[in-house]
């Protein structure tokens, strides 16, 4: 139940924020809400699984930048869901440069943590 919900909180924060950040979103306009399901699939495992592993390695530059490096291991993820969706799943998720996928992972990380405070 538990991945259920932070799936369901991932998706609507990803949609909220292709719709808000203008360099990211999906190439087929098709069925956009299709590939935002399967990429908040594989954004929710990541976090789950990947982002634990990177963020206790990242330790001593995240203590060193006062939490700042946190941003950059969140960015890194939404990289590494962008080409797992693709090969997985076909989803066209792009993103034109560091700095949207930089602003990005600061609105989806808000968008979460609003969406986590009002469910829970």
């Amino acid at each position: 139940m538990n991945f259920i919900v932070r799936w369901l909180i991932t998706a609507l924060a990803v949609a909220f924020t292709v719709w808000l950040v203008p360099g990211i979103g999906f190439a087929t306009a098709g069925n956009s809400v299709i590939d935002v399901v399967a990429f908040a699939i594989v954004l929710a495992l990541l976090n789950m699984a990947v982002k634990p592993i990177l963020q206790a390695l990242s330790l001593p530059i995240t203590v060193l930048t006062f939490g700042l490096f946190y941003l950059v291991v969140n960015t890194a993820m939404l990289y590494l869901a962008s080409g797992i969706s693709g090969g997985l799943f076909g989803v066209d998720f792009y993103i034109a440069s560091f700095g949207s996928a930089f602003i990005a992972s600061i609105v989806i990380s808000i968008a979460s943590s609003v969406l986590n405070s009002i469910i829970e």
